[in-house]
């Protein structure tokens, strides 16, 4: 039998038509811009542990108290790295001017460990892959700086699979530690995992080395990239890396969580979320000011237009997605027993560009049982439906349990060239695509909780 019961699914003509209206409020409200703005210029860099963190956790459960919602502030355990000096020049290499240096841009990779206080000294040896890792002969990265060369593909990006292009460099970034030191590397650079050659680093976070001591690590930019490996390619380079950061111990933080209660069954959840922490280089606008604020929108919105669905739409603003989603694995703890009254949970984190419909994880009969929900989105361009293997790396713990996960299909084409660097600010963010991000989020929350029955597990 057809989960399909008529033209309108799941809804009533009277739901399709509240889409509408959610949707069309969307694109004309100001209180994502507002506050995201308030966010990134007031509140700044968001890194997990840091002042502005906290100040962010308590701006926001302020914001949403004062729509209304019920809140609450669940704690949980967050590292503490803090950057410090981050410095990078040659010191010899083939065709030198006497008595000269040469500066590389450079930036401290999350969970990065420290050299020495005036620098390591020691050469350079490039690969590309890890594959080459393996064929190097016994000792032949010892004592050196390991650069992986791994270029991020940008005409991958430009066709629009950003995040493929992304999948595939950031494994060289998230292991090239681990490999690195697997054959007694001193430190290791990571080309950036990035699309704009401006001569920007990309940072993120590392995977942690298993006898917990981690190697100095940076990522340089694609340019100090490229001049390493053709210097390289010349004769020997050495350089002088300087890190400084500091892993301190683990400080307590939380998630917002914000519930607009349902009419009917109060105790079913349909969450709405984003993170709220980001790097500590720009001020996180793209990743994820702009998550939180497009899922902050979903329940002014409710509140505008005094909507109040069947279920309770849960607003959740993680914390510590960026440097291992403790936020996200406190929440999944904490709830485990109460996942069946999980209906859906959706998570905006790729930046705000033009949303062409949403990813969903979950059983492929959810792609013909969402539909009505897609064509109410048609009139903006957001009307496809696509199976994804994840939509959010926060919400991943849930959908991993059986329920369901919805996220934004957005333009990921420009996403890449400011992700994790000093250039995510708001001047990048397209009021007009905030706004099409946040009526996407508003009316699949919506849908989700106000539908029939609740969407297929």
């Amino acid at each position: 039998m057809s989960l399909m019961k008529s033209s309108t699914g799941a809804w009533t003509t009277d739901q399709i038509a509240t889409m509408a209206r959610l949707r069309d409020a969307a694109l004309q409200d100001s209180y994502a811009l507002s506050e995201l703005r308030h966010l990134t210029d007031n509140i700044g860099p968001r890194l997990s542990g840091s002042p502005q963190a906290q100040q962010a956790v308590e701006y926001v459960a302020a914001e949403m108290r004062a729509l209304g919602a019920e809140v609450q502030l669940e704690k949980t355990l967050v590292p503490h790295w803090v950057r410090g000096v981050e410095t990078g020049e040659l010191l010899n290499w083939p065709g030198q001017t006497p008595g000269t240096t040469q500066k590389i841009v450079l930036t401290a990779l999350g969970g990065s460990g420290a050299t020495p206080a005036e620098g390591l000294q020691a050469d350079v040896l490039v690969v590309n892959s890890f594959d080459q890792v393996k064929q190097l002969p016994p000792n032949a990265a010892k004592g050196k700086i390991l650069l992986f060369n791994e270029r991020f593909d940008k005409q991958l990006a430009a066709q629009g699979n950003g995040g493929a292009a992304y999948g595939k460099a950031v494994v060289y970034r998230a292991a090239g530690p681990i490999v690195a030191a697997s054959v007694g590397a001193a430190a290791v650079l990571v080309r950036s995992v990035g699309g704009a050659d401006y001569r920007l680093p990309h940072t993120g976070a590392t995977l942690p080395n298993l006898d917990g001591r981690p190697l100095p690590a940076a990522a340089v930019t694609s340019e100090d990239a490229d001049l390493l490996a053709n210097l390289s390619q010349q004769g020997q380079v050495r350089m002088r890396l300087t890190l400084t950061p500091q892993t301190l111990p683990h400080v307590e933080s939380y998630n917002v969580i914000a519930n607009w209660k349902g009419s009917e069954h109060p105790e079913q959840v349909v969450i709405v979320s984003g993170h709220l922490d980001s790097w500590d280089l720009g001020t996180g606008a793209l990743d994820d000011g702009a998550g939180v604020v497009v899922s902050m929108e979903t329940i002014h919105l409710l509140k505008q237009l005094e909507i109040h669905p069947k279920r309770t739409v849960r607003f959740i603003a993680w914390m510590d997605e960026e440097q291992g989603a403790e936020g996200a694995q406190t929440y999944a703890k904490e709830h485990a027993n109460d996942l069946l009254n999980h209906v859906a949970a959706l998570e905006s984190d790729l930046g705000c560009g033009h949303p062409v419909g949403f990813h969903f994880v979950g059983k492929p009969e959810l792609e013909e049982w969402m539909r009505p929900v897609a064509q109410s989105l048609e009139s903006i361009g957001a009307s496809t439906v696509t199976h994804a293997r994840e939509v959010g790396t926060d919400v991943d713990p849930l959908n991993e349990k059986g329920v369901p996960g919805f996220s934004p299909a957005q333009d990921s084409r420009f996403y890449f060239n400011y992700h994790h660097t000093a250039a995510d600010t708001f001047d990048k963010v397209d009021a007009r695509e905030l706004n099409e991000n946040a009526a996407v989020m508003t009316v699949l929350a919506y849908a989700l909780a106000d539908s029939a029955d609740t969407a297929p597990r």
